[in-house]
């Protein structure tokens, strides 16, 4: 049975084809080019150069000289074109050409004075046409669309370098996240691990007695917001569980989105929980998850945690492993 004649059977969404991931991204494409004024560039920016003659001058905007080769790979052009492109530009005052002294059989391009002008211009304008896109946008959706762009180029291998700092922060939930912790636990648990609604019913119930509960002293949980987004959660509470027959905390619902991992968010939503506890008067932490959550034992045990049950079950419709954890304080 295929994917999308499972989800015809089930009533669900299956994940997209490949025909329709192409559809969908050419469709963007297209929409994108109108809105940069790609089709009619020098309009757009206001100025006399088309894209292909912009792209060049950009290319060689960094000043210095450089080879005819170097700039076909970076222009992603055949000779023909970009030999017609330098005779253009050439003939229009901005760059000059000269032999590489280090093999003859090449050239090598340089802009002008007009040519760094140019090169200023475009730079200008581009930005102009770009900011009075984004102006309108509040804060939050720039850091969105800026989250979106880097998920597309690293999805997509398009070199764009890594942010050099994680970027992420940890703090209470606002209103309607926790219902957001409820959704992205029931999706991601059921697709990585066909985690059936009676999963999706344990986190609703565990959020619901949190939520009712009101006893900040005693219980607290924490969002890690990456760009603006929500991309991890933690939770510690009191549901009345013993060490040595003194009060523990329960973790409860540790979450970091597939796109955000790697950069210590579990690690450090678990320590806020934990930093919480001792503060509150708890002397340890219990929890309890499953052994397929490996990333998540991970943490544990790099926190101290020890396993010290494990017992199958199929609470949530696919066999597992449930295992308790505890640490003392």
């Amino acid at each position: 049975m295929t994917e999308s004649t499972m989800a015809a059977a089930t009533g669900t969404p299956g994940p997209p084809s490949t025909a329709e991931a192409v559809r969908r991204i050419r469709e963007f494409n297209r929409d994108y080019v109108r809105l940069v004024g790609a089709y009619d560039y020098a309009r757009r920016t206001g100025t006399p150069y088309s894209l292909p003659e912009a792209r060049l001058i950009y290319e060689l905007g960094g000043g210095g000289w450089a080879r005819t080769t170097e700039l076909r790979r970076a222009l992603d052009m055949d000779a023909g074109q970009l030999s017609r492109l330098l005779a253009q530009a050439e003939a229009a005052g901005l760059l000059v050409r000269e032999r590489d002294p280090a093999d003859s059989r090449r050239q090598l391009v340089s802009l002008t004075g007009a040519g760094r002008e140019a090169a200023a211009l475009l730079d200008a304008r581009s930005s102009e046409v770009i900011g009075e896109q984004i102006a309108r946008l509040p804060s939050a959706d720039r850091e969105r669309l800026l989250a979106a762009l880097d998920t597309v180029a690293g999805l997509l291998g398009l070199g764009r370098r890594p942010s050099p700092e994680p970027g992420f922060r940890l703090r209470p939930p606002k209103t309607g996240e926790l219902g957001w912790v409820i959704e992205r636990h029931a999706v991601r648990y059921a697709d990585a691990y066909g985690f059936d609604a009676a999963f999706e019913a344990l986190v609703a119930d565990a959020v619901a007695r949190f939520a009712a509960a009101r006893e900040p002293a005693r219980q607290a949980c924490w969002i890690a917001e990456r760009a603006g987004e929500p991309v991890g959660s933690v939770f510690c509470v009191d549901e009345g569980d013993t060490l040595d027959g003194r009060p523990a905390a329960r973790l409860r619902l540790l979450l970091v989105e597939p796109a955000a991992r790697g950069l210590g968010i579990g690690q450090a939503l678990v320590g806020e929980a934990l930093a919480f506890a001792r503060a509150g008067g708890y002397h340890g932490m219990v929890l309890w998850t499953n052994e397929i959550l490996a990333s998540a034992r991970r943490i544990y045990q790099a926190m101290g945690f020890t396993m010290v049950a494990s017992t199958p079950h199929t609470k949530f419709g696919v066999p597992a492993n449930g295992e308790d954890w505890e640490l003392r304080f």
